[in-house]
């Protein structure tokens, strides 16, 4: 290990990794004790030579290190065994019985740039840094010992990977799909859901909502539900179940609108949940318009609200608070005294506090007044490390309105 290209960190630049967090930013290095290759593993040390641990080392991105591990450890394939066998065991432990579930989540697993997401009988993975793209044959093959998959696909169309140099690329590792562009079926607390792993947002479904889906459900399933942003169905399908009069979901992509309505057949659900193809924010607009001195009826009793995130940087948070007020203003006013709102922002640079503030000042401009009754947050297969505070993005509250 001593054979290893040393990273020596400025003074005060070790607390961090002391603490935790797997980053070291360019700014943080003193100097290398000698070249290291993009990919290449490295110790890390304090400006008074004290070993911090290991990492992959990246000159091309502002991540010039990503920690894997505070003691002296080979990163060979019985690592990788032994790092995703630990990821799966939390898994089991607080998600028991699921069958589709992210199986690894980068830094909330210390396996900074690497993700698996396990849909039934089928892994896709992301590698997003140079030091795992390297290593992806024998992620592979720790995959193939503990999962035996029917196949394990790469789904590596992220923007992070070009931040660290590294290009598009997506198709089959291991394993045969019968039609590669076919659409798999996953199961999400007991309801089917079509996936097509090689397309649409994330790695096919929102397994960070697994959870949320089963709880906003036992608070909106009756009456006449508003789901908007369905994406496809999580939240409109759960909510049907539960017994809704009838739930309406909107979403701007007309083929996941496609998507939603043929898992709401799947599901037996098709005479209780329609969709609807619309930007939601004009919807919300032209259902809320009323003249001077006229007043909106609401008519929904629950509304949920599941946006994707309306900022990727902090320079563009009051832009995405902008946003944010307004669907929420509109939403309030379209609900019913004593109806139930859900709503989520999965924008990192968005904290809860502000999240609820910006809602409450929606409430505040319609004259409602509102009754926290639940708090949400990412399902437990993405888990939560405080002292990284990048791995905590999911937010989510429910409120009642009360007048």
């Amino acid at each position: 290990m001593d054979a290893l290209p040393t990273v020596l960190l400025k003074p005060g630049e070790a607390d961090r990794v002391v603490a935790g967090h797997p980053w070291v930013y360019q700014s943080s290095i003193l100097r290398l004790t000698q070249p290291a290759g993009d990919g290449a593993l490295v110790q890390v040390k304090d400006h008074r030579q004290r070993f911090l641990g290991v990492g992959f080392y990246n000159s091309k991105s502002k991540i010039h290190v990503r920690m894997l591990s505070p003691d002296r450890v080979s990163v060979d394939e019985a690592f990788f065994r032994q790092r995703i066998r630990a990821a799966l065991e939390v898994r089991i432990k607080h998600l028991p019985g699921a069958t589709s579930f992210r199986v690894v989540n980068a830094e909330s697993d210390f396996l900074s740039g690497f993700i698996v997401d396990k849909y039934e009988d089928v892994l896709v993975l992301q590698t997003s840094s140079v030091g795992m793209e390297q290593r992806k044959p024998m992620i592979v093959s720790a995959l193939q010992e503990i999962f035996s998959p029917r196949a394990i696909i790469e789904r590596n169309d992220i923007a992070s990977r070009k931040f660290e140099g590294l290009p598009d690329a997506s198709g089959v590792l291991a394993g045969e799909l019968a039609s590669p562009m076919a659409a798999l079926q996953a199961q999400l607390n007991g309801l089917k859901f079509e996936v097509n792993l090689f397309g649409g947002h994330k790695t096919g479904l929102y397994l960070d909502q697994q959870t949320n889906y089963r709880r906003v459900a036992e608070l909106t399933g009756r009456g006449q539900v508003l789901d908007c942003f369905s994406f496809l169905g999580g939240f409109a399908l759960h909510a049907g179940r539960a017994g809704a009069a009838h739930v309406h979901a909107i979403d701007q992509s007309e083929e996941a609108v496609a998507v939603a309505a043929r898992n709401a057949s799947a599901n037996g659900l098709s005479e209780n949940c329609s969709f609807e193809t619309a930007n939601v924010f004009d919807w919300l607009k032209a259902r809320t318009a009323a003249k001077p001195h006229e007043k909106v009826v609401p008519h929904f009793d629950s509304v949920i609200l599941d946006p994707p995130s309306f900022t990727r940087n902090r320079a563009s948070v009051p832009d995405a608070l902008r946003g944010y007020k307004e669907i929420h203003l509109r939403a309030l006013k379209l609900l019913k005294t004593g109806g139930a709102l859900a709503t989520f922002c999965c924008s990192h640079h968005v904290d809860a506090s502000m999240f609820q503030d910006v809602i409450l000042a929606a409430a505040f401009d319609a004259r409602r007044v509102l009754r926290r009754v639940a708090t949400y947050s990412q399902s437990p297969d993405h888990p939560i490390i405080p002292v990284i505070p990048e791995t905590e993005y999911l937010k989510g509250f429910a409120f009642e309105v009360i007048r």
